[in-house]
């Protein structure tokens, strides 16, 4: 067996990636509800800060700071893999092999400007997959409290289709 070494930082801020076995599948995003569920149970008993939060057809990115003292993540990420399967279960029928890839993938923090490159990508990531052209555009994502609270200008990240279009060069 093969063994997996993590980072553990107590108190620690991680960008975390969890991705559904079925690359082709879209059931985080078919059943979002569910899945901010089952992360509202998991800080119910296993409080974290949300920093940024992404949740694509097929995968999600988490931006999170642990509380101090705490190094759990791993157990943060598996009880969120379980919750949103038991949810499921009664309402589609779930893959042989199981729903979730069985790791994750994980990044220790090191820094501010760390944390603000993974805060980028995670808010971009719906434009970067071509979802949409403008991060506002994509509802699952922690980009919308941000606006809200004035972290995030509402136009951050520009307008793809405007670049795409010709917005840019000579005329």
């Amino acid at each position: 067996m093969v063994l997996y070494r993590r980072n553990r930082v107590q108190g620690g801020t991680y960008f975390l990636t969890v991705t559904l076995r079925d690359r082709s599948a879209s059931f985080l995003v078919d059943h979002a509800e569910a899945l901010r569920e089952s992360f509202r149970s998991v800080r119910t008993h296993l409080p974290f800060i949300i920093d940024a939060l992404v949740i694509m057809p097929d995968h999600l990115h988490l931006l999170c700071t642990l509380p101090e003292g705490d190094d759990a993540y791993s157990e943060r990420i598996r009880l969120l893999k379980r919750n949103f399967t038991a949810a499921l279960s009664g309402q589609i029928e779930l893959p042989g092999k199981g729903l979730w890839q069985p790791r994750f993938w994980e990044h220790t923090v090191r820094d501010e400007a760390d944390f603000q490159r993974h805060f980028d990508y995670i808010h971009f990531n719906p434009v970067k997959h071509g979802y949409v052209n403008r991060v506002a555009d994509w509802p699952y994502s922690s980009f919308h409290k941000h606006v809200k609270n004035g972290l995030l200008a509402a136009d951050w990240g520009g307008d793809f289709a405007e670049i795409v279009d010709g917005g840019y060069g000579e005329r």
